[in-house]
């Protein structure tokens, strides 16, 4: 009963640090607070028994991609951020994200309800390293492979955009 309860603050502090993103008009702030987002999801993998998805989470969400998203939006200098005004073509996309937002909540309080609250019987999983870079390496070779060359064209792409013409 008590996971439950944890897991129902961790869950609040998440949405909770999501809205603070959402709506936080300084990109530093917004940057932090997807920080602290990144951090509650440590924490409940955490208490998931699930230590090593907890240490990746910090040291690759929390640690490497937001030092460069911190890096860049200091870099460019947009720590304020402005309200953005739609264009004339695209007034319909307010109505529609609220409308799938609403769609979405709906499903899951469904898929809350016709359970009854009852946690699905799941089997033990090992989270260990070896575990996970044995079924990496065996079951899950080719996607690994392809996520390795679309990240590799980024680089490209990157290095490509950012080389000036003379």
């Amino acid at each position: 009963m008590t996971d439950w309860i944890v897991l129902g603050l961790l869950g609040a502090l998440s949405v909770a640090s999501a809205l603070g993103l959402l709506l936080s008009r300084n990109a530093i702030y917004a940057a932090l607070f997807l920080v602290l987002n990144f951090v509650v999801g440590a924490v409940i993998y955490i208490v998931l028994n699930a230590p090593f998805l907890a240490v990746v989470q910090i040291s690759v969400y929390a640690g490497a991609i937001m030092v460069l998203f911190i890096f860049v939006i200091m870099l460019l200098g947009a720590e304020r951020l402005t309200p953005a005004e739609n264009p004339p073509g695209l007034s319909y996309q307010r109505p529609l994200a609220i409308a799938l937002g609403v769609l979405a909540l709906s499903v899951a309080a469904y898929v809350l309800l016709a359970r009854g609250g009852e946690a699905a019987a799941t089997q033990a999983v090992d989270a260990s390293p070896t575990a996970i870079g044995v079924q990496l390496f065996r079951n899950y070779v080719f996607p690994f492979e392809v996520v390795a060359l679309l990240l590799l064209a980024a680089m490209v792409g990157a290095v490509v955009l950012t080389r000036r013409t003379e």
